[in-house]
């Protein structure tokens, strides 16, 4: 019987663990769910027909509050699976310094069944289940989409979340990921794989490490291929190729596509929209079985779908030098040690796909402040930038054309700030576990370094609470 993602989480922070000089009864608390809410309520569909649907929110650790975590919809979820990814949340958010504890919830329901009605009901009455334990608030527990939700559902649960609790002024901060005009941020959308290539080409500006993968150093030129064109794999493979690699293979369920030219994603989900299938796209080989093209030959993959993609059965035969996880869980502790063996970089979950739970602590503080990013400053910077510019002109006797004062005064929007802090919280998180890989020559994966990172981070803060003097 196959491993459940919780066991591979547990497997994978035990091994971290053993690393670390915390006491026994600390470690076994920072690994340890702090609670999951399970319920169940009625739902009507359009036929008539009544289902009673299940549901979850578990909250892994409280050493900082508000816990943070998507909400997943999906037809296969399951407590372990809610507890699982709770659990990564926790461990994220500590190694790029993101001040949440752990959270995650669920709903057994499968989106592409439901009509927009539907599940509007479904969101409202799970916000009302949440509202009711005191599982959702600003400072409390602030979810998030996560796989089958997103802006849309979002708003419905912050609306639900204000009818619920009138004149609450932090009210808009009881979830992130909302749209713009709902006190959402701009470049949340966007904001996990635009980490996820942010922490890439972090990985791939260390040349040493290039060099010990036979491979140049930077993005440019490198060889990619994505599993999964949704949210994180549409962007991921869109920024790909904007810093200059190749997407060559795309996949998804019912089946990959190759080009070794590089695909262009925009075009291929025009063709899946048109055609419901990725296959037979104009240019490309089609890949009728959409595990085969994890083994294609490639410098970059990126596993963006569904956790247990990378196993000890097919991760022998996986031929590209780097693996950066975009999904949760996607690899098993079995075909983490082959890789460890085969001298494959695994950039973990952990870190890799943080950027959307860095940008939900940015909107977050953006609805705390009332005030959005840029607002307050924009004019001063023009202003100051200017003032510059006319004092490097009056030494130099040289003016400067309109085309060059519109490049150098360009003063800062929400959407730079964003991107400029979330590159640099993915630039810096990298750092700090290459840092600790290095320092301690025990720690011989990046994943080990991630996990070990966060469990120092998590115990250092129940240290200053003072619940393990």
């Amino acid at each position: 019987m196959p491993r459940s993602l919780e066991d591979n989480v547990d497997a994978y922070f035990d091994r971290a663990a053993a690393f670390s000089s915390h006491p026994r009864g600390l470690l076994d608390q920072i690994r340890a769910c702090n609670g999951v809410y399970s319920f169940q309520f009625p739902v009507r569909h359009p036929d008539g027909r009544i289902e009673v649907v299940r549901a979850w929110r578990a909250e892994h650790s409280h050493h900082k509050l508000p816990a943070k975590g998507g909400i997943r919809y999906s037809a296969a979820v399951d407590e372990s699976e809610v507890k699982a990814l709770a659990a990564l949340m926790t461990y994220k958010c500590a190694v790029v310094d993101v001040p949440f504890g752990g959270a995650k919830g669920a709903v057994r329901v499968d989106p592409r069944e439901c009509g927009a009605e539907q599940l509007e009901r479904i969101t409202r009455r799970y916000v009302h289940e949440l509202v009711r334990k005191n599982l959702i608030g600003p400072g409390v527990d602030v979810p998030a989409p996560d796989a089958g939700t997103g802006e849309r559902e979002m708003a419905w649960v912050v609306d639900t979340y204000m009818a619920l609790n009138p004149g609450q002024l932090d009210g808009m901060a009881c979830v992130t990921g909302k749209p713009v005009t709902e006190g959402g941020i701009r470049g949340r959308k966007e904001a996990t794989g635009r980490g996820l290539v942010y922490a890439l080409g972090e990985v791939c500006a260390q040349a040493g490490d290039m060099a010990a993968l036979g491979l140049s150093a930077g993005l440019d030129g490198k060889r990619v291929v994505v599993q999964g064109i949704g949210n994180v794999g549409y962007h991921a493979a869109r920024f790909c190729r904007e810093r200059g690699a190749r997407v060559v293979a795309i996949a998804v369920r019912e089946g990959a596509i190759l080009d070794p030219k590089g695909l262009d994603e925009d075009a291929v989900v025009e063709h899946r929209t048109r055609t419901r299938s990725i296959l037979d796209f104009p240019g490309a080989t089609s890949i009728p079985r959409s595990a085969d093209a994890l083994e294609l030959d490639c410098d970059v993959l990126i596993p963006a779908a569904l956790e247990n993609q990378l196993t000890g059965d097919n991760a022998p035969r996986i031929k590209a030098r780097i693996v950066v996880e975009g999904a949760n869980g996607p690899t098993t502790p079995e075909a983490d040690e082959i890789f460890w063996r085969k001298g494959t970089l695994v950039v973990p979950d952990i870190y890799a796909n943080a950027g959307g739970v860095v940008v939900s602590y940015f909107e977050w503080l953006k609805n705390l402040s009332h005030v959005g990013f840029g607002r307050l400053e924009r004019r001063h910077q023009a202003a100051s930038d200017l003032r510059l510019l006319h004092a490097i002109e009056q030494a130099t006797g040289k003016p400067f054309t309109a085309a060059v004062r519109a490049v150098l005064v360009r003063p800062p929007d929400e959407l730079g700030i964003v991107n400029s802090g979330l590159e640099e919280t993915m630039v810096t998180a990298y750092q700090e576990i290459r840092e600790t890989r290095q320092r301690q020559p025990a720690v011989q994966d990046l994943r080990t370094a991630a996990f070990l990172n966060a469990i120092n981070k998590v115990a250092r803060a129940y240290l200053e609470l003072g619940i393990f003097p």
